[in-house]
């Protein structure tokens, strides 16, 4: 039998509490029981039950059942989804049917029997969880839904470059064109993704990920294209493919230049043909799915080396997005460890109210080589160690700029040179590529073949 969850008890028959604890022992996480309605507030804050056998006559009378319905109307207001199953010795059907209507989930009589009591336990923690996921998915769709006209409200961004981003995607909020997005690890393509898909006119349909840097290759075309009944050893039911699972809505294809040559032969096939097949089948399935693909590679460079198909990468970026990386994205960095810092204080009750100015001196200068996503583990770690009401330079462990050359070494480096160059144009530019390829004299994308040669 499946684990029964928490179980509250509340009846004022010792005995009672005895037997129903030594019953149910073996099947729920854990039991707290009380003898008077006045602990049920305290159990629902602290225990949070899943299941509540509450009895319906305490100290008042015996039979009218009314301090149970009392009782019943506390723990709703406490925790709607509750699931509460009505105790009593003075069973009707009148009583059943009232308990139901006031928010009961069922009515067990006294004495049980044991079958029907766990069976009726096993149906309200089904209930339980069903309620949960329910309200979790209402969640979801509020968030998704509570985007505004604006695309920046659902990213934090101020930055010349992010505001390029920006305006491209408003620039695509009405077209269905397959987008290509470009950017290193940790700077948020999947969060692009989503405010692409959010801002498109399939909003409200589908959105399928898939991470192609996580699945092995074998099982690539099971999870992209699904498979039939015995298809392989363990396909023991037919099951529907991320592509045909997205029909209608939007696929969104991670980290897409780990893809192998044979897989990217038959994911340009299916793309072609707006057609799959399970494996084990014979019969066509029509798609019509919209193609968001991201990768932290040089998809040029692969295509150059014959690692990736240069007719795939046609299919796939009728649009390229490229997300600058967190160093060219100037005071972004403040306004994004801002609400880290917020976020982590609240998780870790901690009075945190910002950073000293040698804190936020110290953020700007270090170079982030794993962009947001470091930036959101950096702040995690300086909040669980912080103490105070304000983060300090002391709080971040990592090394704020590269030790330096000696003068004659800085003087012949060439490299070095080029590389405080780029980085003192980026810096005046506050992280704007067009401003930035101006002072230096040279074009955006030469600017952006140097910042990928020189690592920045």
């Amino acid at each position: 039998m499946e684990q029964l969850g928490k179980i509250l008890i509340v009846d004022d028959n010792e005995d009672v509490l005895f037997a129903l604890n030594l019953l149910l022992e073996p099947y729920a996480e854990k039991i707290k029981v009380a003898v008077t309605p006045d602990r049920i507030e305290y159990f629902m804050t602290t225990f949070q039950p899943d299941i509540i056998l509450l009895d319906m006559n305490f100290s008042r009378d015996a039979i009218s059942g009314q301090e149970g319905f009392e009782s019943l109307e506390q723990i709703l207001c406490i925790d709607p989804q509750a699931v509460v199953i009505f105790m009593t010795a003075y069973a009707d059907t009148d009583k059943a049917v009232r308990a139901i209507k006031a928010g009961a989930t069922d009515f067990i009589p006294k004495p049980w029997e044991k079958e029907k009591l766990l069976a009726t336990l096993s149906s309200g923690i089904k209930l339980r969880r069903s309620r949960c996921e329910v309200n979790l998915l209402k969640e979801q769709v509020e968030v998704l839904s509570g985007a505004g006209s604006s695309v920046e409200e659902s990213i934090i961004g101020e930055s010349a470059a992010m505001q390029e981003v920006f305006a491209t995607i408003e620039k695509l909020r009405d077209t269905d064109a397959n987008i290509l997005v470009l950017g290193e690890n940790g700077t948020g393509k999947d969060v692009i993704a989503r405010l692409l898909y959010r801002c498109s006119p399939r909003y409200g349909r589908p959105f399928v990920t898939i991470d192609l840097g996580s699945i092995p290759e074998q099982l690539f075309e099971s999870e992209l294209f699904g498979y039939e009944k015995g298809a392989f050893t363990d396909a023991r039911k037919p099951k529907a493919g991320r592509m045909e699972v997205a029909t209608g809505g939007t696929l969104f294809l991670d980290e897409i230049g780990n893809l192998s040559l044979p897989m990217q032969a038959k994911l340009l096939t299916a793309i072609e043909k707006r057609q799959i097949s399970r494996l084990g089948s014979t019969q066509s399935v029509s798609i019509d799915v919209r193609l968001i693909c991201a990768t932290n590679a040089d998809i040029r460079h692969l295509v150059e080396e014959g690692n990736f198909r240069q007719d795939l990468l046609y299919r796939i970026n009728t649009i390229e997005l490229h997300i600058p990386p967190l160093r060219e994205r100037g005071n972004d960095i403040i306004l994004l460890a801002d609400y880290f810092l917020q976020r982590y204080a609240r998780k870790y009750q901690k009075e945190m109210r910002g950073l000293t100015r040698e804190a936020k001196a110290k953020l700007l200068r270090y170079s982030w080589p794993g962009n947001v996503r470091e930036l959101q583990h950096t702040m995690e770690r300086a909040v669980i160690l912080g103490d105070g009401s304000l983060l300090r330079l002391d709080n971040f462990l990592f090394q704020a700029s590269s030790p330096r050359l000696k003068k004659e070494e800085e003087i012949l480096n060439l490299e070095q040179l080029e590389r405080q160059a780029v980085e003192k144009a980026m810096r005046l530019s506050e992280g704007n590529m067009t401003r930035a390829a101006e002072y230096l004299g040279i074009t955006r994308f030469a600017l952006y073949r140097k910042i990928e040669k020189l690592g920045l």
